[in-house]
């Protein structure tokens, strides 16, 4: 399968005007057709709205959008149509679960996926924007109880990425446990944590760069030389030897495919986005 075409910008949530800016500033123009998501949040208007306005003030002319629930079917010709066209798909924050719930498996997600795929489309998003964005998505674990067998939760996602846990509010809500279970238990899957305010840029499904001034977390569980997690009981503590762990900044970036890490040259740096 090609490499996609289109770009992930994913953010671990707090404060996301460093996002807004780096798809203004780096993404699209004043006239890029930008599309806001609201699905994940209970509050959709007052979401909706705030995102618009964020844009605009920013000189963006054509700010739009959409929530999508069991009132908003996914699949109006309408929202078909405008995604059809958008350059920037943003999908705001608030529970995960509501996008798998609305949006996963319809028309129009189909058309995301076709467009990520095959059009230079930036599909961006914030906390459980962010979460979901993989094929699989980490929905439940919390503190100390995330490293007790059964405790950390995933189910699929929106699957623009593939074999990638991106969790999100990362060392703010003490989430270390439950990515290393996770990754663990799909060695597979490389793990992505997110801290807030601070965000990762992913080109062709592979190359990872930071943004924003915190830290990425990544887990590799691929050399892990021992685990109990198949011989002990539901609700018991598990053991792991060997996992691999990665601290990303500004200016360094991780290859998915290769489990690469690198520090990036300036010329590398001023290009990454181009």
């Amino acid at each position: 399968m090609q490499e996609p075409k289109g770009t992930l910008i994913a953010l671990g949530g707090g404060d996301d005007d460093g996002l807004i800016n780096l798809i203004r500033g780096e993404i699209c123009s004043k006239d890029s057709n930008i599309e806001v998501i609201t699905t994940a949040t209970l509050e959709p208007l007052e979401s909706g709205q705030a995102y618009k306005e964020a844009f605009e003030e920013l000189g963006c002319s054509s700010v739009r959008f959409m929530h999508i629930d069991e009132d908003n079917l996914a699949d109006k010709p309408e929202y078909l149509d405008r995604i059809a066209r958008a350059e920037v798909i943003f999908f705001t924050g608030g529970n995960q679960l509501r996008l798998k719930e609305f949006l996963a498996n319809t028309n129009l997600h189909a058309l995301m996926l076709q467009r990520y795929q095959y059009d230079e489309v930036t599909i961006a998003g914030t906390s459980a924007g962010a979460a979901a964005m993989s094929d699989r998505m980490i929905y439940e674990g919390y503190g100390y109880y995330s490293l007790l067998k059964g405790e950390t939760k995933t189910t699929e996602g929106l699957s623009f990425i593939q074999n990638v846990f991106i969790d999100t509010h990362f060392t703010e809500r003490g989430r270390f446990g439950r990515l290393a279970h996770a990754v663990t238990k799909r060695p597979e899957f490389v793990g992505i944590g997110l801290g807030e305010e601070t965000g990762v840029i992913i080109k062709s499904g592979n190359h990872v760069e930071v943004f924003g001034n915190g830290v990425v977390t990544i887990m590799d569980g691929s050399h892990v030389r021992y685990t109990n997690l198949n011989e002990v009981e539901e609700g018991d503590p598990i053991a792991i030897e060997n996992l691999t762990m990665h601290l990303l900044v500004e200016g360094h970036e991780y290859c998915l495919k290769d489990r690469f890490f690198r520090k990036l040259s300036q010329q590398k740096k001023k290009s990454v986005l181009k």
